[in-house]
């Protein structure tokens, strides 16, 4: 094993083990201080929370006023910190200690209806799945597969994503599916009334079919095979999030069922404008700042379509005019 593997390794283990573990051990209350003096220490998560704050600079998502940057990157230090920690938490304190930590508003559907549970990547949403499976649910979590190749050089981010996809599984009371082959797991757990779960917030460049919607004042990409799916199976769709005050360590759930939409161009916006306001609420609780690219659509990207749809329309018009005149 070389070096420069050793120190990857050794961040890695450092960053998804032994800090976030302090969670395991440590009193909630007390965990959550320390986890606030660590979010100040420049090199933890320094990648993706400088690529996050970049990004969030660049479209103006990060204040101008002195000491809003970094504000913004401690915050984005301190959600992820607390996400890998909520793995460490879910494996040793009970559903108790949910109640008493876990502010709760709003309802899920039925134990027995099918339904479409969307959340999205902001804030930490561990507690999110504990609370569904209380609550007599059992969804099945969508994931993706874990690509070997993804995980080259790297066996403790692998052994890390492997152990908290079956955490979400046992949280669940349910197995995983991986849907990126075919939505036919989903359609055939739907039509015996369970369950399916998804974060939805997810880069559409892999996927065939994708919406436009607005988010956080842009246009941004998103796929719709899940949205469309819960249309055409005429479902209904649940949207949870769970967040996080930064101040005092306390969690919130919030649920809302949307009922059964018609049209997935509607739901769609509908459903994101509500990631667009929790964006608006707490930026850097959102995870894929650092992926902003691969959801936002550029002003030449727009301006190309728009030019593409001004020529569709102009080659088009003559023949509209003539099948007019000899209507």
């Amino acid at each position: 094993m070389n070096r420069q593997r050793l120190r990857l390794e050794f961040r890695d283990l450092l960053e998804l083990v032994l800090l976030p573990g302090l969670a395991a051990v440590l009193p909630w209350a007390i965990c959550f201080r320390v986890f606030k003096w660590l979010a100040h220490i420049p090199s933890l998560y320094r990648e993706p929370c400088e690529r996050a704050l970049e990004q969030a600079t660049q479209r103006g998502w990060v204040g101008q006023e002195p000491g809003a940057a970094a504000r913004w990157i401690w915050s984005r230090r301190l959600v992820t910190l607390v996400d890998h920690a909520d793995f460490y938490l879910g494996r040793t304190r009970s559903d108790a200690w949910m109640r008493r930590h876990l502010e709760v508003e709003g309802h899920w559907c039925p134990p027995d209806q099918a339904a479409l549970l969307c959340t999205f990547h902001w804030g930490a949403g561990m507690w999110g799945l504990r609370h569904a499976h209380a609550q007599g649910l059992k969804p099945h979590a969508l994931v993706a597969a874990l690509n070997g190749d993804h995980f080259k050089g790297r066996s403790v981010l692998h052994w890390y994503a492997r152990a908290r996809t079956q955490a979400v599984t046992d949280a669940l009371g349910q197995p995983a599916m991986d849907v990126s082959v075919s939505l036919r797991p989903a359609i055939k757990a739907l039509r015996s009334n369970e369950q399916v779960l998804a974060a939805i917030d997810v880069p559409a460049d892999q996927v065939v079919s994708s919406e436009v919607v607005s988010l956080a004042g842009m246009p941004a990409r998103v796929p719709r095979g899940l949205l469309r799916l819960a249309v055409d199976q005429k479902i209904p769709v649940v949207l949870y999030i769970t967040g996080l005050n930064l101040d005092t360590g306390r969690r919130h759930l919030r649920m809302r069922v949307w009922g059964v939409g018609d049209d997935v161009s509607t739901l769609a916006q509908a459903v994101f404008a509500e990631l667009d306001g929790l964006i608006r609420q707490c930026p850097p609780a959102w995870h894929f700042w650092s992926e902003a690219p691969r959801f936002f659509i550029e002003a030449s990207e727009l301006a190309a379509a728009a030019a593409v749809e001004a020529q569709a329309a102009t080659a088009i018009a003559p023949v509209e005019a003539e099948a007019a005149a000899n209507a």
